[in-house]
């Protein structure tokens, strides 16, 4: 135990002193001795001792300068997400920091969101140049960047073979605010189509996530979202996703809206067949209700295309758009992409947003727009999808009481597992790799576009040593490995 103090003491020493040698060399090049030290020490302690020894990114200890900093700022912040222990600090590329300069290879992106990487140079370029010229004016004033962000979505949305008469663009802060104005555009068709009201019921799907503010909350029918703020807004009804043969009952003359991601992210990386999808929009055409697609996680370029409906036939093309994500790239900024027949209805004064639009976050998404919709990057993004998809079915087959299915298309891919994956992903992390989890025993996969073929590979690596460890409770060489599970978000 002595051994476990004092290298800790040694990776608080180097922090304060602004060592520039990592703590994890140290360790590394130790590991031969703590490893002989160790042998004499009782059973329990000596594996602990052999787990620190061997991991390259062993979680920050409870007298680390993390777990410092964490105690310090917790009391200030509504706990409202359950963290692992690493504090972030840094990040290039595929690749981030923590407080104790521990390096991670990212396969999560910020959940979809840096699709161009970690502090993109030319990114951090346009931000510094806009924030010397022009932040923000309310929407009380035109500035050049709004309008010009609203013209390339619609035009590459086109060019993209995605909704054949997207004419118009809302945009806002986030994911969240894109939907609730999808909401409400539906609730204003409806009143148009029927003044008396009674055309207002919006129809989701179970398994849905389109955000947490209370409109996009009452469409996300998940009971662990749901219920402490119950009840929901009136006039939402839920569905079985991809059941074909539910929808005529489920959408009627009453329904104004329909909402549905292409891919269901959160839900656990679940593909829409195009059945279902084009049976659901002709389902709208025939009642007069607004297909709303929300593509905040799955569009963008992220599954290969542009827009994830882009593969659909013309027939099961939506209404609405939403996006956000990898809009801003970690800026927050979200849109709303209509086409005609929506808004045509739309009036002056019907919706607003202080924020939305600002030069500095339109001038940012608008480059951003510019490189995800690159006809050669939209390409690769495919080549690196079959890269992950040839290691999963060989973990499938070195796993197959693990690996239950391999889910999603393009670089947002999903493994279905038999077990809770929250010991694989501690046992990744504390090897230096990041990946998140969806649905019920899903692992997610949602690196940036730009990950290179050698990073998939080095992940991969690590992934593997991960479902070892889980399933065996042992690390490379043998030695028996325990690592903390994660509380359930």
């Amino acid at each position: 135990m002595a051994l476990r103090i004092s290298a800790k003491r040694v990776a608080a020493t180097l922090k304060a002193s602004n060592a520039s040698t990592s703590v994890n060399g140290i360790l590394k090049r130790n590991a031969s001795q703590v490893t002989a030290a160790a042998s004499n020490l009782p059973e329990g302690t000596r594996n602990e001792i052999y787990r620190e020894a061997s991991l390259s990114n062993p979680d920050p200890a409870a007298d680390s300068p993390t777990a410092a900093l964490v105690n310090e700022q917790a009391p200030y912040m509504v706990k409202t997400y359950v963290r692992p222990p690493p504090m972030f600090v840094k990040g290039e590329g595929c690749y981030l920091w923590d407080v104790e300069n521990r390096k991670y290879l990212d396969f999560t992106a910020g959940i979809a969101v840096n699709a161009l990487g970690h502090c993109d140079p030319e990114i951090s370029n346009i931000i510094a140049d806009q924030a010397k010229t022009l932040i923000h004016t309310s929407n009380l004033y035109h500035n050049p960047w709004t309008g010009a962000l609203s013209e390339l979505l619609v035009q590459k949305t086109l060019e993209s073979g995605s909704m054949h008469d997207a004419r118009a663009v809302f945009i806002c802060n986030s994911g969240t605010e894109a939907n609730e104005a999808a909401i409400k555009f539906a609730r204003k068709s409806g009143k148009v189509l029927d003044p008396s009201g009674a055309k207002h019921e919006v129809v989701s799907f179970n398994g849905a996530f389109h955000g947490r503010t209370m409109g996009a909350l009452s469409a996300t029918p998940n009971p662990k979202y749901q219920k402490p703020f119950s009840p929901m807004l009136p006039g939402f009804k839920y569905g079985t996703y991809n059941d074909v043969a539910a929808i005529n009952e489920l959408v009627t003359d009453k329904t104004c809206g329909v909402i549905v991601e292409p891919i269901q992210g959160e839900g656990g990386v679940i593909v829409g067949s195009e059945d279902f999808l084009v049976a659901l929009a002709k389902r709208c055409r025939e009642v007069g209700a607004v297909l709303i697609y929300d593509e905040i996680q799955c569009g963008l370029g992220r599954t290969g295309k542009f827009w994830a409906h882009a593969s659909l036939p013309e027939v099961a093309h939506p209404d609405i758009i939403t996006t956000a994500k990898a809009l801003g790239n970690g800026f927050p900024i979200g849109a709303t992409i209509v086409n005609g027949s929506v808004s045509d209805k739309i009036v002056v004064g019907d919706h607003g947003t202080t924020f939305g639009g600002n030069p500095l976050g339109a001038r940012l998404a608008h480059y951003i727009v510019s490189r995800l919709s690159d006809p050669k990057l939209l390409s690769d993004v495919g080549t690196k999808s079959e890269l992950f998809k040839k290691h999963f079915a060989a973990l499938q087959n070195k796993y197959p009481d693990l690996v239950k299915e391999i889910r999603g298309r393009g670089l947002h891919l999903g493994l279905q597992l038999t077990q809770d994956p929250t010991p694989i992903v501690t046992a990744a992390r504390e090897r230096g790799l990041l990946v998140i989890t969806a649905g019920t025993n899903t692992l997610r996969f949602v690196p940036s576009l730009t990950i290179t073929e050698g990073e998939i590979e080095e992940g991969m690596r690590v992934l593997d040593e991960a479902m070892n460890v889980a399933i065996n409770g042992e690390g490379p060489a043998g030695k028996q490995v325990h690592g903390e599970v994660d509380s359930p978000n």
